[in-house]
């Protein structure tokens, strides 16, 4: 049964939009530089600020910005600056600024994973030195040289980012690490250059290099393993872009025909199609006839035949039959150009999970600097004689202790133990954000051709009339005629008897194609017809009982018949189908043992579709769905409050996909599916979806224990640090000791990540 009837609907073409009487507009922007949630925090925050704006909302994963305001109160280039002042970019959201945008984001990760290198390449020797070979003469010089420059050049970005969010009251994880190795370094600069300070006051002038260097080198390549994980969103809409075709072929007045750029097409042109090109608007025919590959539509795989008077869309491809059409819709309102606007608004309206260590260390921040700062003021007060050099110890100890290397890595470690897990199984995820939204799914949608099926026709039974001896000679004869037809029915019935006849090319001569019906031809002056039943009947072919009833048993499971004939007689009946993968039923099953809905959508007719749902257990599904409605199908169930997964394979399931809170790609689908999904699944194994599904489970089950662990330690090592225990045991914690702990936190988190590899899928 069908499980929701979906309206049909044009979506509009998004443009500024002023109201009359508010003077009111909305600008979109692709926004740059945005490394993390707390980035999209801070730029909103910055739009919103600006006197005359309505509405600001930054979508991180989308890398967008949209906003409402008052054209008479503020300006683009008000609003540029504002984003600017705190080191991100605004563009406007056309292709050309995406397309930039993603070169200078390969230009940073190249720079990134630059300095990541050489940070972890001198931090190591600097860790070695500190913690065991300290002793030795000159050491903390040798940190200090090779410390520099892995805070002053590899590291700057966190004090740079964390000076420009300070300026305007926000605080992220690049705050924690610019004050804790800022101050650790200075303070250890000090004790290199000045060690008499404490020497003099009875205390050893320790220093931290080995923190402040380790810390910088951490994260870094926390940020650098989290940037590669993540995919160019762009390059799926440029996908989309290259099937518009550029120039096209129409009829001036007299019938001359002229090339023009696709732009100068206007509506009630005469557009001239050839073989083997591509549709550039979308149109009605009015001339001619020929098959049409509409799979980046439908995802079916049978060319659909067109008359005139039949519909023809942009962004298909035409076979071998020439034909002419009168545009009805171009440019941004063909189907093809509403999919690629709905692909980029649909990618745009994903809202990032908010990283639950940015939300603590949104509050972290300030409540560490200030117990560090009470702890200082605390120390000076009750302290004897030695106040000055306990007070300072403490709070240092206090901000080493604090330092949120854990707190840093108890995401990036989990999802990037996760992330290969998944890669070993065959499961490639495109972001932590995907990983995280996966665990929450309710319902699975899954698309019909290339994704449920194996994505090509392929012939299932053949039913011969004639002697064992005779079958050889005429499947000889039948691969000859089909041989020379484009069709993928006429491939598959090729392929199948040359897998299973010894097969002898023959001369074909008048072979005719009778549209929607089949062939005829002759050889060695015999002549045959290949086809439906229709074009059986139109020969005078005569259809025996026998033949008839398995036809029809054959068309009653959804699969397409093709009767082969020599005079009036019929020789064989050929059924063919787009065959169930053998693990369909199997994954279908896994999904529902886990609590989960599973729906199909299918742009095949209702009788297909109700068979192959029999066949796999699915109860809900929709039959000749276009991409609007699958989208329309997915809104809906999100608007009942569901989580929706959708796995499809074609350019026709792309607007899906990226509106699904998971989209799932099969490996063996198009480019653009794959880049629109948040999960690729290379083996083509549906049960790789609950796989994906419990992985994402375990995943965010261990992120949570991390960021737990990791906020504990800090909520019991502050105190500490601060000289809690000092009245009731005389215990003053070592910043030395500190550090060691901070590191044991970090050990800890990266340690209960790697559980993950040993998880069962």
């Amino acid at each position: 049964m069908n499980a929701i009837e979906t309206p049909r609907h044009t979506a509009r073409e998004h443009e500024p939009a002023k109201s009359n009487g508010g003077g009111v507009a909305t600008a979109r922007f692709v926004v740059e530089g945005m490394s993390c949630a707390g980035c999209a925090a801070t730029v909103e925050k910055a739009l919103a600020g600006q006197k005359g704006v309505r509405r600001a909302a930054v979508n991180y994963a989308g890398k967008t910005a949209e906003v409402e305001y008052s054209p008479a109160d503020v300006s683009i280039d008000a609003l540029e600056h504002s984003v600017d002042a705190v080191g991100y970019s605004l563009q406007p959201d056309v292709d050309t600024a995406r397309e930039d945008m993603e070169r200078r984001e390969q230009e940073h990760y190249a720079v990134l994973k630059r300095r990541t290198v050489i940070a972890i390449a001198l931090a190591t020797p600097v860790f070695i030195i500190g913690m065991f070979l300290h002793t030795m003469p000159g050491a903390a010089w040798i940190m200090l040289v090779l410390t520099t420059p892995v805070l002053l050049w590899a590291g700057k970005e966190f004090f740079i980012n964390a000076f420009r969010q300070a300026l305007h009251g926000a605080a992220t994880m690049d705050t924690l690490v610019a004050l804790s190795t800022g101050i650790a370094f200075v303070f250890s600069v000090f004790n290199t250059v000045y060690p008499q300070f404490f020497h003099a006051r009875g205390l050893h002038p320790h220093v931290y290099y080995e923190a402040a260097a380790v810390i910088i080198a951490l994260i870094l390549l926390g940020r650098l393993l989290e940037e590669g994980a993540k995919t160019r969103t762009g390059s799926a809409i440029r996908a989309l872009v290259g099937l518009q075709v550029r120039t096209v072929r129409i009829v001036r007045d007299g019938g001359a025909e002229e090339d023009v750029a696709v732009e100068h097409v206007q509506v009630g042109d005469i557009v001239v199609v050839r073989p083997g090109e591509r549709i550039a608007v979308d149109g009605i025919v009015v001339h001619g006839s020929s098959s049409v590959d509409e799979s980046m539509m439908t995802g079916e795989p049978v060319p659909v035949e067109k008359y005139p008077g039949e519909q023809v869309y942009a962004g298909t491809v035409n076979q071998k039959g020439s034909f002419r059409f009168t545009a009805e819709k171009i440019g941004a309102a063909t189907v093809l150009g509403q999919i690629i606007r709905a692909v980029r608004e649909a990618q745009a309206s994903k809202a990032p999970i908010q990283k639950l260590a940015d939300k603590i260390a949104g509050v972290f921040v300030p409540v560490v600097i200030a117990i560090a700062i009470l702890t200082f003021v605390v120390w000076m007060v009750l302290g004897a004689e030695h106040a000055f050099s306990q007070a300072l110890v403490a709070m240092i100890s206090v901000l080493v202790i604090a330092c949120p290397c854990a707190l840093g890595l108890a995401t990036p470690t989990a999802i990037i133990t996760g992330v290969g897990k998944g890669a070993e199984a065959g499961i490639l995820i495109r972001n932590a954000e995907s990983l995280e939204r996966a665990r929450a799914v309710t319902d699975v949608v899954l698309d019909k051709t290339g994704t449920l099926t194996r994505g090509r026709p392929e012939v299932t039974d053949i039913q011969w009339s004639v002697s064992k001896a005779e079958q050889p000679l005429l499947a000889s004869v039948v691969a000859s005629i089909e041989s020379l037809s484009e069709h993928p029915l006429a491939d598959a019935v090729v392929r199948w008897l040359g897998q299973n006849h010894e097969l002898v090319a023959l001369d074909v001569q008048n072979l005719e194609s009778v549209p929607g019906r089949g062939v005829t031809a002759s050889v060695s002056g015999v002549g045959y017809v290949i086809g439906n039943k229709e074009l059986m009947e139109e020969h005078g072919v005569s259809l025996p009982d026998e033949l008839t009833s398995r036809a029809d048993a054959l068309a009653l499971q959804a699969k397409t018949i093709v009767f082969c004939s020599y005079g009036t007689v019929v020789f064989c009946v050929i059924a063919i189908a787009d065959m169930l993968r053998d693990t369909s039923a199997a994954a279908v099953a896994d999904l529902r043992s886990l609590g989960v809905e599973v729906h199909l959508l299918t742009g095949d007719n209702q009788q297909t579709a109700q068979v192959v749902a029999d066949q796999v257990g699915i109860s809900l599904f929709r039959a000749r769905a276009l991409p609007r409605d699958k989208e329309e199908y997915i809104r809906q169930l999100q608007a009942r409050g569901k989580i929706v997964a959708m796995a499809g394979d074609g350019i026709n399931d792309s607007q899906a996909l990226a509106l699904a809170d998971v989209g799932i790609a099969m490996g063996r689908g198009t480019d653009v599916a794959m880049e629109v999904a948040d999960v690729t699944l290379m083996r083509s194994d549906l049960r790789q979806i609950a796989s994906a599904l419990r992985l994402s489970t375990a995943t965010v089950k261990t992120i949570r224990m991390n960021l737990f662990w990791a906020f504990i330690y800090n909520v019991v090592g502050i105190p500490v640090a601060a000289g809690v225990l000092y009245p009731l045991f005389g215990f003053m914690l070592d910043p030395m000791i500190a550090g060691a702990a901070m590191a044991m936190s970090s050990v800890s988190v990266v340690s209960n990540s790697l559980r993950l590899k040993r998880i069962r899928l």
